[in-house]
């Protein structure tokens, strides 16, 4: 009797965590570089690479894939929406060093704020999908995070008010709201667990 078998099924959620893990080493990366160690450029830089590579796993195990554990749009979306919070990190990273304009306090405030919520973010969907309610736990505090994030950079926004140098106001001001950018897109990532988890239920 012939006995047919189905392909091996690609282990998606232990590739969504493995892009979580190098999305981590790059985010904890830069908010050491953001607290002054310029060094820490080129490990920003590195973790953003090995973290495309993560995602494009994803994606094609997803290709691949005959059943998953959540929706395949959905694990897209998570992929695609964590990618975007550490391509930001190296964004802010190169420009600060074509503006030659060294982190302050205010953007290295607003890194670990951006530190934290991707730390929960990540933690969120360690928990998808057999704990949605600890998924939408972590999604919300990496929501508090990123609000906590809004209030600092409004509150370093004002202050640029005093800078009487017009360039420099301009190039910092860039600066502070590539940070507020990233908070946005770790909210965007966090609201798509709540998704995930509604559309499961």
């Amino acid at each position: 009797m012939k006995r047919w078998f189905l392909p091996a099924e690609p282990d998606l959620m232990g590739l969504l965590a493995e892009q979580g893990r190098v999305t981590i080493e790059g985010i904890d990366a830069f908010v050491v570089w953001a607290e002054g160690d310029a060094a820490k450029e080129q490990a920003v830089r590195d973790a953003e690479h090995g973290a495309d590579d993560a995602r494009r796993a994803v994606q094609r195990a997803l290709r691949a894939a005959f059943t998953t554990p959540l929706s395949a749009e959905d694990l897209y979306e998570l992929s695609e929406r964590l990618d975007a919070v550490l391509n930001g990190a190296k964004n802010l990273v190169q420009e600060s060093k074509l503006l030659d304009l060294d982190p302050d306090p205010a953007i290295a405030d607003m890194a670990t704020l951006i530190g934290e919520g991707t730390h929960q973010l990540v933690s969120a969907f360690a928990a998808l999908p057999a704990d949605g309610d600890a998924a939408i736990e972590r999604a919300d505090a990496a929501i508090k995070a990123s609000r906590r994030l809004e209030h600092r950079y409004r509150d370093a926004m004002s202050a640029l008010s005093a800078t009487t140098d017009a360039r420099a106001l301009f190039e910092r001001r860039e600066l502070y709201r590539r940070c507020a950018r990233i908070g946005d897109d770790v909210v965007r990532a966090a609201e798509r667990v709540w998704y995930s988890v509604v559309k499961e239920a």
